[in-house]
């Protein structure tokens, strides 16, 4: 099996998370600069067999788009153009910053440490793809 990959795009930086190679453990993997997103992606992909890429789809609480909605939908319209055979999902990422800061908390992390953006947005993708996991055992 491959890994699945996980997005939390964001306008600045974008956490990343990842599976284990049989998908049962989803791991924070790295943040980095938005504008770095597509060359980190591709050399990623080109050393590891990625599966499947999972992207947190901004939304409100309400259900209505975030402004960053038509920024995701553009950068995985241009992945799946350029890259079709590693499939896209989108899944909802409602209230995943609250719950990475709400397990930096649990962790015992001190104030400094959970005020490290980059950390939440790891975090964030992690929870993006553990969720994704669950959704995906249910019957």
């Amino acid at each position: 099996m491959a890994r699945i990959l996980s997005i939390d795009y964001g306008r600045k930086r974008t956490g990343l998370a990842v599976t284990d190679p049989l998908q049962l453990i989803a791991g924070g993997l790295a943040t980095v600069a938005t504008s770095e997103l597509w060359s980190w992606l591709e050399g990623y992909v080109a050393r590891e067999q990625v599966e499947r890429i999972v992207v947190g789809e901004p939304r409100q609480p309400n259900g209505q788009p975030s402004e960053n909605l038509a920024r995701v939908q553009q950068f995985v319209n241009r992945w799946r153009k350029a890259h079709p055979e590693v499939p896209v999902d989108y899944f909802d990422e409602r209230f995943t910053s609250v719950l990475a800061h709400q397990a930096m908390l649990d962790g015992g992390l001190k104030k400094k440490d959970r005020q490290n953006k980059a950390l939440v947005d790891e975090i964030s993708a992690t929870i993006i793809l553990e969720d994704y996991l669950r959704s995906r055992i249910r019957p």
